[in-house]
């Protein structure tokens, strides 16, 4: 149904350009860089064909897929476009293992790809694994999906003969930040119900995330000459150092699975004066994650009780619920997609997100949106990697998922 290659260099185009989300900005999108994907999506789905074709001011790229004699309501595919800051998007560099041999992969100076670290690489050997050079990121997450939705509807518009209803596409900025839906144009999208093209290995399919919470601790510290310190100095940066160490070691990301929540850092600066602490609490589990902030807020009181008050100020701001309760009344959808990859050969497998998605946030405000695979691995950081071939399976399908909705859901 599709052409490998062509699908190769749709996503290398996509991965070359930056789209770093910035977290520490206020403007939509957060990065001027993630202006340059959206134009070009701008420019080629026009090019491609599809109707409606536009540009927000905030950066959302949205386009109709006309129906083609198909009935039934009118549903959406969506991806984002921005990268996570977590590790460098700039100058990606994309490389193409053909025909995995199931060793290590060498990319660049000391990094290696191995299946000692990632044994799920075993899974596709024979198979064309797509890797940056090491340095950075590869941006499977998620313009992976974002080419699998445009060739769909690409494939799709060149075959006329093929029924299909109408489809609504977007494409959205700073997801990665948690604020892909900030200006979302729900009123405009017009869909009754969509999917999130934003998953990972194959055949994975998921209509619970975490629920989520941000985390910001800011440490007032008293500077004194080091010298002359004592009994004097209250120094901001061990006092934050003192804080984390008291959030149980064995719940961070790295120790935990499945269904396990986390508290996971995402950064700490600052100096003896003031010191800042990011982090983000993970659970599946609203109670959970409820006793995760009472946790971080009975850490800051003991200090503030001990340091003085006001040394320590603690803000929370939960991000996205658990989108479970959101999608169970309009489970058809899900039994849909399920349907679609069976037709494109491939095995559904249902999971818990570890992590959220657009749909989450999009759920919530009534637009219900499990997640679709796109074949990737490892993403937001230098190792991850995208089998050409779950890829190829991802686009198919989408057209599938397009061509088998013209029965009526009850969303």
């Amino acid at each position: 149904m599709f052409d490998p290659s062509l699908l190769f260099r749709r996503f290398k185009a996509y991965a070359e350009i930056e789209t770093t989300s910035d977290e520490l900005s206020d403007a939509s999108p957060s990065a001027a860089c993630e202006w340059d994907l959206a134009t070009y999506l701008f420019e080629e789905l026009k090019r491609i064909g599809m109707r409606d074709v536009a540009l927000t001011k905030y950066g959302y790229v949205l386009a109709t897929l006309p129906a083609n004699g198909g009935s039934g309501p009118v549903f959406g595919l969506i991806a984002h476009m921005d990268t996570s800051p977590e590790a460098s998007g700039r100058q990606v560099q994309v490389q193409l293992h053909e025909r995995y041999d199931g060793g290590p992969i060498r990319l660049s100076g000391a990094a290696v790809l191995a299946p000692a670290d990632f044994p799920e690489l075993l899974h596709y050997k024979g198979q064309d694994i797509i890797t940056s050079d090491g340095t950075t990121l590869l941006g499977a997450d998620d313009k992976a999906g974002i080419c699998a939705i445009v060739s769909a509807c690409e494939y799709l518009l060149r075959h006329p003969e093929v029924r299909h209803g109408e489809v609504r596409v977007a494409f959205t900025p700073d997801e990665e930040i948690g604020r892909g839906t900030e200006h979302f144009p729900l009123d405009d999208f017009g869909a009754a119900y969509a999917y999130t093209v934003d998953g990972g290995e194959l055949g994975e399919l998921s209509y619970e995330t975490f629920n989520a919470c941000g985390a910001r601790a800011v440490f007032h510290g008293i500077s004194v000459h080091p010298g002359d310190a004592k009994h004097k100095m209250r120094n901001a940066v061990t006092l934050a150092a003192e804080w984390l160490n008291a959030i149980p070691a064995g719940e961070r990301p790295e120790y935990t699975e499945g269904r396990e929540g986390f508290y996971h850092a995402l950064s700490i600066r600052g100096t003896v004066e003031q010191t800042e602490v990011s982090l983000i609490l993970r659970d599946h589990d609203e109670n959970l994650l409820a006793h995760r902030k009472e946790v971080l807020r009975s850490l800051t009181d003991f200090m503030n009780v001990r340091c003085g008050a006001g040394t320590v100020e603690l803000t929370l701001k939960d991000s996205y619920r658990n989108m479970k309760e959101y999608i169970l009344p309009h489970f058809s959808i899900v039994e849909r997609a399920e349907a679609a990859m069976r037709q494109a050969g491939v095995t559904p497998k249902i999971t818990a997100v570890r992590g959220g998605t657009d749909g989450a946030s999009l759920s919530a405000q009534g637009l219900p949106c499990p997640n679709l695979f796109t074949g990737g691995h490892n993403f937001h950081g230098r190792f991850e990697y995208l089998p050409l071939q779950s890829l190829e399976k991802c686009a198919e399908t989408l057209v599938h998922l397009i061509c088998g909705a013209d029965e009526p859901a009850d969303a």
